[in-house]
C-alpha cells in the first residue's frame, strides 16, 4: 500500500520550510563529503579549509532550522524526529570535518583505506540527500535510499576492520606506534560518520513508518 504522509503538500503551496532545511543540510553534507575526497587526493591547507567552510555553512542551516522549530506551533514531522534527524545529519559532517582537521594538523597522509572509506561516505551522503528529497511525495523511494545507506554502513564496517587489521601489522618502532595512534583516531572518525549516517537513515524510516 502506498504511504500518504501528513506533510504532503499541494503543488500550489510553497515547500515546507523544515523539509527544505533538511534537504539543504544533506546538500551541504554532499558537498562536504566530496570535499573530503578532494582532500584525500590533494591534502593541502586550502582543501582542508574548504571542508571547514562547508561545515560552518551546514551549522548555520541547522541553527536556522532549530530557530524555526522553536517558533513553530505546528510541524509537518514530530519535533523530536525533526531535531534528531537534523542532528544526525550534522554529526556526519562534524566527523568529516574532524577527520580532515586532524589529518592536516597531525600530518597524516591519505592511504588507500582512507580514500576508499571517503568514497563510501560520499555515497552515504548522496543516498541521504535523495531519501530526504523523496520523503514528501515518494516515500517508497525514500525508504529504498535509506536501505542503501544501511548497506553502505555494512560495507564501511568491513573496511574499518580491514584498515585496523592492516594498521597493527609491523609495529616495531616508536615512530610506527605514533603513526598507528594517529591513524586509529582518523579511522574512528570515519566509522562514526558512517554510523551517524545510518542513524539518520533510521530516523527517516521511523517517520515514514509512523505515517503509513
Amino acid at each position: 500500500m502506498k504511504m500518504t504522509l501528513p506533510f504532503k503538500l499541494n503543488r500550489a503551496r510553497k515547500p515546507d520550510p523544515f523539509l527544505t532545511a533538511l534537504l539543504e543540510q544533506t546538500a551541504q553534507l554532499k558537498k562536504g563529503a566530496h570535499a573530503v575526497i578532494v582532500y584525500m587526493e590533494t591534502p593541502d591547507k586550502e582543501n582542508a579549509r574548504t571542508v571547514a567552510r562547508i561545515e560552518q555553512a551546514a551549522d548555520e542551516v541547522r541553527r536556522l532550522l532549530i530557530l524555526q522549530l522553536k517558533r513553530a506551533f505546528i510541524t509537518p514531522i514530530d519535533r523530536e524526529d525533526l531535531f534528531g534527524l537534523s542532528r544526525a545529519i550534522d554529526d556526519v559532517l562534524d566527523y568529516l570535518f574532524s577527520l580532515v582537521r586532524e589529518m592536516y594538523i597531525l600530518r597524516v597522509a591519505p592511504n588507500t583505506h582512507l580514500k576508499t572509506m571517503a568514497e563510501v561516505l560520499a555515497q552515504c551522503a548522496e543516498a541521504l540527500h535523495l531519501a530526504v528529497q523523496h520523503m514528501e511525495r515518494q516515500s517508497e523511494r525514500a525508504s529504498e535510499y535509506t536501505m542503501q545507506v544501511r548497506r553502505l554502513g555494512n560495507r564501511m564496517d568491513t573496511l574499518y576492520v580491514n584498515a585496523l587489521t592492516s594498521l597493527y601489522q609491523d609495529v616495531e618502532t616508536p615512530e610506527a606506534v605514533v603513526s598507528v595512534l594517529k591513524l586509529r583516531e582518523i579511522y574512528r572518525h570515519m566509522i562514526h560518520a558512517a554510523n551517524s549516517a545510518e542513524q539518520a537513515a533510521n530516523l527517516i524510516n521511523d517517520v515514514l513508518v509512523k505515517f503509513q
